[in-house]
């Protein structure tokens, strides 16, 4: 087999960023808040009551996923409500839960 047959890997950054990507789906606590962000933006208070969990195990969590660009927070006066940065974390969702479904049947 020649070389120019081979599949060509993706570079180091990209390599680095999907795999960053995949450990923040890879919390339990992460794939919840994901999840409910998927629904409608929350603040803090209302994952945390919905998730049950504290604001701070929140809080930290949130940073981790708005350091992989999985989510944002938009200030409204002194409350921030958080939000899925794009539709694509539904499609991988929607893609996963497929998966699953199709595996257990």
């Amino acid at each position: 087999m020649t070389k120019s047959n081979n599949p060509q890997l993706p570079s180091f950054l990209e390599l680095e960023k999907s795999v960053q990507l995949f450990k923040a789906f890879g919390d339990q606590t992460r794939y919840k808040i994901l999840f409910l962000l998927a629904e409608k933006s929350l603040s803090v208070n209302e994952l945390a009551d919905i998730i049950g969990i504290s604001q701070s195990a929140i809080s930290h969590q949130l940073k981790l996923l708005r350091q992989t660009g999985l989510v944002r927070g938009l200030r409204a006066g002194q409350k921030i409500n958080y939000q899925l940065s794009d539709r694509h974390v539904i499609t991988i969702f929607n893609q996963v839960r497929e998966h699953i479904r199709e595996k257990n049947t």
